[in-house]
Parts: C-alpha cells; sequence; structure tokens
C-alpha cells in the first residue's frame, strides 16, 4: 500500500486587508477575490471527532496561514448541508471543502461551486460523481483491513474455534463505509470460505446512528440465538452500540468488536477489554494536508499530489491524499495519547486509571 505524500510548500502567510479586501471585491469585478474557505462538516452524532478534532485543526491551519475561513456542520440533515452550502457560495468563499452526507447531495452542492467558478475539495469521504479537485483522506480499504486482521487476533487470542461473526457496517450512502467494509471481508472471506468462520448476519446502519446500531444488533443476536462470537464494526460508535447490547447480555469481554476513529469512548472500551480493538486515523494530517491544499486553491495555485482514486461512477481518477491508519489494541493505546489526540485526564477518569496504568499511559 503505497504511502500518501503530499507535495506541498507554503509560500508564508497571506496578509490580508479585512473588510476594505472585501470591499474591493464588491467595487472592482476584475479585482481578484481575498481568499476565503468554506468546510462543512457532516454532523457530531455518528462521530466526536468531527467537532473535537476535525474544527479545530482545519481552524489552526488556516489561521497559521491568514486566510479567512467558515467552518459549519450540517448535523445530519442533507437540507441544511445544502442550505450553508448556498449561504457559502453567496456569502463570497473562493474554495469549498465538504464531507458529504450522501454522494447525490455531495455532488448537488459541488456542481453548484464549480458554476461559480469555486474550486473544490472532497474532505474524508469521496463525492462519487462529484469531480472534486482533490480528495483527502485516508486508506479506507486499510481501515477495514486492520478492522478484519484485529477481529481475526482478538479471536485467536481467546481460543474461540469456528466463530459466529456479525458484520455491523457504517451508513450505506457513505462511500468510506463500503471501503470498510470492503477491507474487512477480504481478510474474513477467506475464512468464511473455508468454513474456519460463520457469518451469521451482516447489516448497514443508516446514518451511522449509533441508536439503531444498537436496535439492529440486537435482533442479530436474536436472530441467532445469542450466539455471536465476533463483531466486525466499522467504528467505536457501533462498537459501542453493540458492546451495550453484549453487556446487558452478559457477553461484553467475552465476545471481540472492533471499531474505529480511537474516540474516548472506544479507546475506554478496549482499557477495560470490551471491545477488541480500533483505528486510529491522525486527523490533524488529514486536516493539515487539506488546508494546505485549499490555502494554494484560494491563491490560484493548483498543487501536485503523488496519488489518485478512482471514482466508481465516473470513471475518473481524482487527485488524492490518502494517508495511513494505524491499529490502535490495549498495549499502544498510549500512542493516541502520546500523538495529542486525545488526553491523559480525558481518557484516565476514575474508573480507568488503573487500566491506564497497567497500559503504561503517564
Amino acid at each position: 500500500m503505497r504511502k500518501g505524500i503530499l507535495a506541498l510548500t507554503m509560500t508564508g502567510a497571506l496578509a490580508l486587508t479585512g473588510l476594505a479586501a472585501c470591499a474591493e471585491d464588491t467595487t472592482d469585478p476584475g479585482a481578484a477575490k481575498t481568499p476565503k474557505i468554506g468546510v462543512i462538516l457532516p454532523d457530531s452524532k455518528s462521530s466526536a471527532r468531527w467537532e473535537t478534532a476535525d474544527r479545530k485543526y482545519l481552524e489552526e491551519a488556516f489561521k497559521a496561514a491568514g486566510v479567512q475561513y467558515d467552518i459549519q456542520n450540517a448535523q445530519g440533515d442533507k437540507t441544511q448541508f445544502q442550505s450553508i452550502a448556498d449561504q457559502m457560495i453567496t456569502g463570497g468563499v473562493t474554495v469549498l471543502v465538504i464531507v458529504n452526507l450522501d454522494s447525490g447531495t455531495g455532488k448537488a452542492v459541488l456542481d453548484k461551486a464549480k458554476a461559480q467558478g469555486i474550486p473544490t475539495i472532497d474532505y474524508d469521504r469521496l463525492t462519487l460523481g462529484g469531480g472534486a479537485e482533490y480528495y483527502v483522506s485516508f486508506d479506507n480499504v486499510a481501515v477495514g483491513r486492520l478492522q478484519g486482521e484485529g477481529l481475526v487476533k482478538c479471536l485467536t487470542e481467546k481460543g474461540v474455534k469456528n466463530p459466529n461473526i456479525a458484520q455491523l457496517n457504517g451508513s450505506p450512502t457513505d462511500n468510506n463505509a463500503t471501503l470498510f467494509k470492503e477491507g474487512g471481508v477480504s481478510v474474513l472471506k477467506p475464512k468464511y470460505d473455508a468454513n474456519e468462520y460463520k457469518l451469521v448476519d451482516d447489516q448497514a446502519v443508516p446514518d451511522w446512528d449509533n441508536a439503531q446500531g444498537g436496535v439492529i444488533f440486537q435482533q442479530m443476536l436474536t436472530k441467532a440465538n445469542g450466539k455471536i462470537d465476533g463483531v466486525l464494526a466499522a467504528n467505536d460508535g457501533l462498537g459501542n452500540a453493540a458492546i451495550s447490547v453484549l453487556k446487558t447480555n452478559k457477553l461484553n469481554g467475552k465476545v471481540p468488536v472492533t471499531g474505529q476513529d480511537a474516540t474516548v469512548q472506544g479507546l475506554q472500551n478496549i482499557l477495560v477489554g470490551d471491545q477488541c480493538m480500533t483505528v486510529y486515523k491522525a486527523v490533524k494530517k488529514e486536516a493539515t494536508a487539506t488546508a494546505e491544499l485549499a490555502i494554494a486553491l484560494a491563491k490560484g495555485e493548483k498543487k501536485q499530489v503523488s496519488q489518485t482514486t478512482k471514482d466508481s461512477e465516473s470513471g475518473k481518477d481524482v487527485p488524492s491524499v490518502l494517508l495511513e491508519p494505524q491499529a490502535i489494541y490495549f498495549n499502544n493505546v498510549k500512542d493516541v495519547v502520546t500523538d495529542g489526540y486525545v488526553t491523559k485526564d480525558e481518557l484516565c477518569t476514575a474508573d480507568f486509571a488503573a487500566k491506564c496504568t497497567e497500559a503504561g499511559i503517564s
């Protein structure tokens, strides 16, 4: 798997003249527009990362470069997503960065921006058929592969023979969820085919809704007569939804559950043994790479990147930056703290202090 290499050079902070510069834009149609970057985040319900990490790191990068920016969150509402985009386009953004809620509404927004001559970037999720200038994310097939390998590792360590597996996938409208599943199944399918593992259920969770994920997993467990031995859960939120059901049935800690995003909750679940592993994606690197590309576009520059991603709908190759994910287990939870993604104070509250010490978090 190729590592994402972003060959970007910054030319220094851009001096802005605030309102005066905005006024020049309106009085002289031929004048260069003041760089202003719009970012639309998807929600704060499916994962805490969008507000606790992505927003913070994007703001830091834009402030460091001295460019104007507007970051808003659609809170899972497709109509609101489009309204925010219209507002940003009308408000003079010169680059638009989006994390789509689905490819259909995402494409509609990208098309509107392009019609106004505004370059676009797909952040974290590729908008199928959208034709953004860039796509910045992690290698999402690799994310799923790490989850599949993690589940196999944890089942092997527990000595589980011929385990029954449930797959709790992300939203069917999110291309990333498709890629996560592709990666996970690439590891598990040979075991299914060899009758070493049995797939007892495989369902997607609409809109990454954790509450729905819990209901769906309860139905899975009931249908399987309580005999589920491992859960390939697409992220920490869905993993925790499954763990909550397992707790009710006194099965937590006995059934390995995967995750993704290295949330505080997910890491705490790993510390106490209720979750097998998570996948850490260094969001700061993703946000910084995106900000650098957006800032360059805002200045009328187009940076070269070393990777492409095939858009399965248009068939086109989208210039991409794809970063490396990392598998996190009990013995390397400390890596996430060392990297500054979560703090010891957040993670090692009273109930988890002893486990943090055991895991080498100081």
